[in-house]
């Protein structure tokens, strides 16, 4: 059997005030088109079709259009479950007829839910969908007081929906989790990741998956494995921070034997701009090759510029962010000796002119900033001057 392994698709995001829906639109295309070429058996989403709760319309619009060529056009199955960014209600909405003309959703999470079976020449495949849930959906649902994080939650959901296994049927699970290979996290998270819970209590073992002979999962937006081959991530279709970077974007194509055995192939998706990190002094990357890629630019200039972004639009159209780089002062150090607190106004200047510039203001400088404040300090007392009188 082969499957379409694919999640994190966050319709609707928008990444430093941009909306990324026709961006969106382009490799939701490629995937529609590999889908036509290939005809795999089916589909996974796993979680965050949307990037919150309540989409934009044009996020449905274009959900509605891929579900609509994917299942309808093409009559292959998609197998969907909610993520965190999800509305499980949203979702869940029509499922119940839906999976008649091949979508099955699993947005709610229910006790009792039923694995999605397709079958092949070899017999089923078992898809067993968990939706991504908080702890305490999990621990009142089973009522089970044992489960206070998501791993515990994982544990009592595989133990009650994935307990009867049918030992002639090969085993999928698709879930929406932090996967890690023991109790701490691996480096594989991005900015653009909102995190499950604090202090630990949302990492999920890996060890949990080693019944089935394959495990989807969604959350992590770069693709990978977790503690085994058959354990993995697609990661998301499209860069949605520069933390991402470095990420090769794409879909994984997902192949099952007769007795199980997988082969895992990544398949890239190519998109309209690439999204990466410009650094230079403003002069040097006003004279770079005009790109519309996605760029955050580092500025390396140690005195300030004014309207930058504004300049480095008639290089680079499509410019997210420009921060700058502050350079190392002598000492080794990027930050002030001292609290501000401690300081009096010309120290103050002192360190901050030193963190802008990375050496101190020479003489002329701090007498003009003295001048300045002394201007200020008169006008102040003239005003409470003025403010007794009356």
């Amino acid at each position: 059997m082969k499957i379409f392994h694919t999640a994190d698709w966050h319709l609707g995001k928008i990444v430093q005030g941009v909306h990324m829906t026709e961006d969106q639109r382009h490799v939701l295309e490629q995937l529609t088109e590999a889908a036509r070429t290939e005809r795999p058996d089916a589909i996974i989403i796993a979680g965050d079709l949307y990037d919150r709760a309540v989409p934009p319309t044009d996020a449905v619009r274009l959900l509605d259009d891929v579900l609509s060529e994917i299942v309808l056009g093409l009559g292959i199955p998609v197998i969907a479950v909610a993520g965190n960014h999800d509305s499980p209600n949203r979702l869940h909405f029509g499922s119940g007829f839906m999976k008649e003309k091949g979508f099955h959703m699993s947005g709610i999470l229910e006790s009792d839910a039923a694995p999605v079976i397709l079958e092949d020449e070899h017999g089923e495949v078992h898809f067993h969908c968990v939706p991504f849930a908080d702890p305490s959906v999990v621990r009142a649902l089973y009522e089970d007081d044992s489960v206070t994080n998501h791993d515990e939650a994982m544990r009592c959901l595989l133990d009650h929906r994935c307990g009867g296994f049918d030992p002639a049927a090969r085993h999928v699970l698709i879930g929406h989790a932090f996967v890690t290979p023991g109790a701490e996290p691996e480096e594989n998270t991005s900015t653009s990741e909102r995190p499950l819970s604090v202090g630990g209590a949302e990492y999920v073992d890996a060890g949990r998956f080693g019944k089935f002979h394959y495990t989807a999962l969604g959350h992590l937006h770069r693709a990978h494995s977790v503690g085994s081959p058959v354990v993995r991530y697609s990661g998301s279709p499209l860069k949605y921070s520069i933390s991402e970077e470095t990420h090769n974007k794409g879909f994984l194509c997902v192949e099952l034997d007769g007795e199980g055995q997988v082969t895992v192939e990544h398949r890239p998706l190519n998109p309209r701009r690439d999204m990466r990190t410009v650094e230079g002094t403003l002069a040097e990357i006003l004279e770079m090759p005009h790109s519309e890629d996605y760029v955050f630019v580092r500025l390396l200039d140690e005195t300030p510029v004014l309207y930058p972004m504004e300049r480095i639009r008639s290089v680079f159209p499509n410019a997210l962010h420009v921060s700058r780089v502050m350079p190392v002062r002598p000492d080794g150090t990027d930050k002030p000796g001292r609290r501000t607190e401690e300081m009096d106004d010309a120290a103050m200047f002192r360190a901050f002119h030193e963190e802008i510039t990375g050496c101190a203001p020479d003489e002329e400088t701090e007498e003009l900033f003295r001048s300045v404040l002394d201007e200020l300090l008169a006008d102040e007392r003239e005003t409470v001057k003025e403010a007794v009188k009356r």
